[in-house]
This record gives structure tokens, sequence and C-alpha cells, in this order.
């Protein structure tokens, strides 16, 4: 028989995340091997595994579960992909997207949530994600990526993350103003061509500058 916790994480599965239609079954693995409440400050962990934003430091948030999932289904992280990732967060997207890929980099301009998801990310074992102090949305990157996964809302897609896709690149944002924001695949083509698709509407706070 399964504990609660157990329970609770099944149903966040099954219940939450499975019904919006993310069905891969590499993500949904992801999602039921990490300990989503090794990820959520002490007096939260009661919501570990709940459908609701969880807060974080200085007004930030984790997301929901479902939008987690649907965040991880769409980039298609492969094994050897190397990962952007712009807000640090509790660690936990950090920690799917490491267990997905290859390696992170993982940026939050917030002290406080960096040194958490850092310590979050080393309780759970994981040593391919480097986290960094820095406001990625003024970042010019050196290197290309293969997926960038930006995990608060912006105004809109910024420029410096389009040109640090790698051709056949990913990057998952969420677009627009409160109270009607776009969730977007954006995919660059080649080096001058990018494509928009519409995954699903949303209302999430902004990323912190």
């Amino acid at each position: 028989m399964m504990n609660s916790p157990e329970v609770a994480k099944h149903n966040m599965i099954e219940q939450q995340i499975r019904p919006w239609e993310v069905l891969d079954s590499q993500v949904l693995d992801v999602l039921n091997a990490i300990d989503r409440a090794g990820f959520v400050k002490d007096h939260y962990k009661g919501l570990a595994y709940a459908d609701c934003q969880i807060p974080l430091a200085n007004q930030t948030a984790m997301f929901p579960p479902v939008i987690e999932g649907r965040l991880l289904q769409a980039l298609l992280v492969n094994k050897d992909d190397s990962i952007l990732e712009i807000g640090s967060g509790s660690g936990y997207i950090s920690a799917c997207l490491a267990t997905l890929g290859n390696r992170v980099l993982s940026l939050d301009s917030d002290a406080d949530n960096l040194s958490f998801a850092q310590h979050n990310a080393s309780q759970a074992g994981l040593n391919n994600i480097e986290f960094k102090l820095a406001n990625g949305l003024d970042v010019e990157y050196d290197e290309r990526y293969d997926v960038i996964a930006v995990t608060g809302s912006v105004n809109q897609v910024p420029e410096n993350l389009k040109q640090a896709l790698r051709p056949g690149g990913r990057m998952f944002v969420i677009e627009g103003q409160s109270p009607v924001m776009q969730a977007l695949l954006i995919t660059r083509t080649d080096d001058a061509e990018w494509t928009r698709q519409s995954l699903f509407e949303t209302d999430l706070p902004a990323l912190q500058a």
C-alpha cells in the first residue's frame, strides 16, 4: 500500500497532469521519480502535490504541476540536450530538465531563490546543473542551447533568448499581460526564422527582473 505522500504524488500525476494532456511517458516517469516535496519550503510541504502555485521568496512562486508537466512535454528534451533555464525558482523544474537532458544552466536574479534551488538540487543528488545569479533577460549569450525554459511570464518573447536557441532548438515561454497570457513553444528553424505555437492560455506571475 502506498503511503500518503506517494498517494498524493500518484493523484497529482493521474488526476491533474494526465487530464491536461501530458501523456509523454518520459515526462511522467520523471515527475514520478523526483520528489516534488523536496523542493518546497517546510511550511508548504502539505501543498507539494496540490494544483496551485506554491510561494517562494520575494513574491515569486512555483508553477502549478500541470504547467510544469506541459512545459516539460512541449520541450521534447533529449538526453544530449544543453538547456538554459531562466528563473531557478525552487529548483524543481531544473531537476526535471537535468534528468531528461545533458546539462542545465539555470539563472535567477533573486539570491534567495537561487540558493534554495541549488540546495534542493544538491539534496536530490543532481550534479549536472550550474546555478548562476543573473537576470537572464539581459544577458547576451555566447553559447546556443537546444532547450530554453522560461519559468515566469514576460510581456513579449525576449530577443536575446530567441538568439540563444540553436537551429532546431525549442523554448517554452509565457507571453502577455494579466489576465490573458499565452504559453508558447518557440522553435528556431534556421539562423533567421522562428515558429510560434500557442499551447494554452494562462495567467501567471511575471518573471522577476
